[in-house]
């Protein structure tokens, strides 16, 4: 029997939300459907390489859902409610209601031109690639090691926000159980009585979930605190509450030009006192870490190859906006521009660096022994 590898550890969760986050702040600074059609390839064929297979990996199809149900929303209020944008090419002309003179600006019906539509398709498709980016952050990172990667201070407010991204995919697979169920029981799965009848099982499981988590917090001490002294607590709430105050001067500071001097002293001054003050509340929340994850170079590079797309996009939309911004008026073909799409392209780089291990896959599950 040949020896096998050893396996390489899990990627830290963190640095698949940034990179995720990364990727999604590169899309709201374009309207080019070329470049947002690269991003989203870029998503799905990490998520496809590196996907482990968990409960919460599956959950990457029913954001990619929720997008398109967002992109034809976004199409369904502009031919009924018209577009902003002027055209001359006339697709459909529908029957306009009337409507009273308090609300002007407003039309339902009327004529659909080509150059609202398409504006509608630009502006729908760079919220549903971000939308696209979050489904790939939650289909990739294991959200309970994030919680246990969260600093003492944030640990409340981690379970909240855990539980919270928990929630879509136990859900989904839920009903996918249940439906499983009902079709080999020879019952109906698909239309109103079909929802009916799968909602109710669904919901039960949700209540009864809910329960064995608040039952498992408290047996495990969740929302207990140490004593600490009191100018331990005013100088935490004092550096926090400062930090947060000069992250919010020096931001500022940064996107004006008045505050260019300023700016970047008093954002790193901000960061420091709140950093500061999250590492001294955190010894409210003594608590233990089994098998921490480790931040290694592979995280390094991840939230550097996502850092890098979202950097380049911005120094592209500010230096040529013309072709990350492509007009309706006169109706032209995008063009795809060279270097930011070579940007979107750094993206990738997490395909290498941490592809799923066989060990965790399906195939490797169904190969004969």
């Amino acid at each position: 029997m040949p020896p096998t590898r050893p396996r390489p550890p899990a990627l830290h969760p963190g640095a698949w939300w940034l990179w995720a986050l990364a990727l999604g702040t590169a899309a709201t600074r374009t309207t080019n459907p070329l470049i947002l059609g690269l991003l989203l390839a870029v998503s799905a064929y990490v998520v496809a390489t590196c996907r482990p297979d968990t409960p919460t990996a599956h959950s990457y199809i029913a954001f990619v859902k929720l997008a398109l149900a967002v992109l034809l929303i976004r199409l369904g209020f502009a031919v009924l409610l018209g577009s902003p944008v002027p055209g001359t090419h006339v697709i459909v002309t529908l029957p306009e209601v009337p409507l009273p003179h308090w609300a002007q600006g407003i039309r339902l019906g009327g004529t659909i031109t080509a150059e609202g539509v398409l504006f509608a398709l630009y502006d729908g498709l760079k919220l549903a690639t971000l939308l696209v980016c979050v489904g790939a952050a939650n289909a990739l990172a294991n959200p309970a090691r994030l919680l246990k990667s969260l600093p003492g201070a944030l640990y409340e407010m981690g379970v909240a926000v855990v539980v919270a991204l928990t929630f879509a995919p136990n859900l989904i697979v839920d009903v996918q159980r249940v439906r499983a169920a009902r079709r080999l029981r020879g019952r109906p799965d698909r239309g109103i009585r079909g929802l009916l009848h799968v909602g109710l099982p669904v919901l039960e499981g949700a209540l009864e979930r809910s329960v064995s988590l608040a039952a498992a917090m408290d047996a495990r001490g969740y929302g207990r605190t140490a004593d600490v002294p009191a100018r331990v607590r005013r100088t935490t709430a004092a550096l926090t509450l400062g930090g947060l105050l000069g992250v919010c001067a020096g931001t500022y500071g940064l996107l004006t030009a008045e505050g260019g001097t300023y700016g970047l002293p008093v954002l790193l001054a901000g960061l420091t006192a709140a950093l500061a003050g999250l590492r001294l509340g955190g010894r409210r929340s003594p608590r233990t870490r089994y098998r921490p994850d480790h931040w290694d170079v592979r995280a390094w590079l991840v939230t550097g190859s996502g850092a890098a797309v979202a950097v380049l996009m911005v120094l592209a939309s500010s230096y040529d906006p013309g072709t990350l911004h492509p007009g309706v008026v006169p109706l032209v073909a995008p063009a795809l521009p060279l270097w930011p799409a070579a940007a979107v392209l750094l993206g990738l780089l997490p395909a290498f660096l941490a592809p799923a291990s066989p060990a965790h896959t399906k195939d490797s599950k169904e190969q004969p022994s």
